[in-house]
């Protein structure tokens, strides 16, 4: 399948106010297209990672479940940090992942959130735009990367999606000694303002050109971050990158990205 045409764009617009209803409705429908997707497909397919193993990550006074894909040979690894009302078992990271792992690169698919967490927030919705949280549970997983043996001293890579994003920016600024390089896609980099000025490492922000309220979002936060950037738009994507040919677009963007910065 060709790529669709894409743009860099390196500038800033003023951003206007934004219903957060519509943003927290398109990503429960994602966590349910989720569910009715992983119910239909043979879950070998989707999980189709050579090397790969499950693992229980100490954090939050209890754990969160990863899935961890080790190449036999890589000096870096990609940690997908999903949005709110998603998990590990997001068909779209999961595809970037795929194609991270089939260039070389280890993989670290994780759920945000220990199940009592979990349940809680789904009563609730208490942790959902609770960002600082969420940058501290990505530390405690780069933490347990860094001492663990066949992942210590890889050079670590951020995707975050949606609301992970701000948890990624967040993330990168507290342990930028590991992470070497950022990518958020449809993410919500405004949820960690005060964060991005202090970001060191190269970070790449991917939007769908139809999806305008999230782009925004995005040119403001790019004008902020003062280290390597770049803004790299989908045409005709909408926030979940469903339209044929998009999420591959996403997935070749972030490779050359991480290959450029990580390799």
């Amino acid at each position: 399948m060709g790529l669709r045409p894409f743009y860099l764009a390196l500038y800033s617009v003023p951003t206007n106010g934004v219903d957060e209803q519509i943003l927290l409705e398109l990503e429960a429908l994602e966590y349910e297209m989720e569910k009715l997707k992983m119910s239909k497909r043979d879950k070998s397919n989707v999980l189709s990672i050579v090397n790969k193993s499950h693992v229980l990550i100490p954090a939050g006074g209890s754990h969160v479940k990863g899935d961890l894909a080790l190449p036999k040979v890589s000096t870096a690894l990609v940690m997908f940090i999903h949005g709110n009302g998603s998990s590990r078992l997001s068909p779209r990271n999961q595809f970037v992942a795929r194609t991270l792992f089939e260039s070389g690169f280890a993989t670290l698919l994780v759920d945000l959130l220990t199940p009592e967490e979990d349940q809680l927030e789904r009563k609730t919705g208490e942790i959902r735009f609770d960002s600082e949280m969420l940058g501290d549970r990505v530390v405690e997983i780069i933490d347990w990367l860094s001492v663990r043996p066949n992942t210590e001293g890889l050079k670590i890579g951020l995707f975050g999606a949606s609301t992970g994003a701000a948890a990624a920016i967040l993330a990168a600024t507290r342990r930028d000694k590991w992470v070497n390089a950022v990518v958020s896609r449809g993410g919500r980099p405004d949820l960690a303002l005060e964060a991005l000025p202090t970001l060191s490492s190269p970070t790449l922000l991917i939007v769908g050109g139809q999806d305008q309220q999230v782009a925004e979002f995005n040119q403001q936060a790019l004008a902020l971050i003062t280290c390597t950037k770049a803004l790299a738009t989908v045409a005709g994507a909408t926030h979940l990158f469903e339209e044929p040919g998009a999420i591959e677009e996403v997935a070749e963007l972030t490779k050359a990205w991480f290959t450029k910065y990580l390799k």
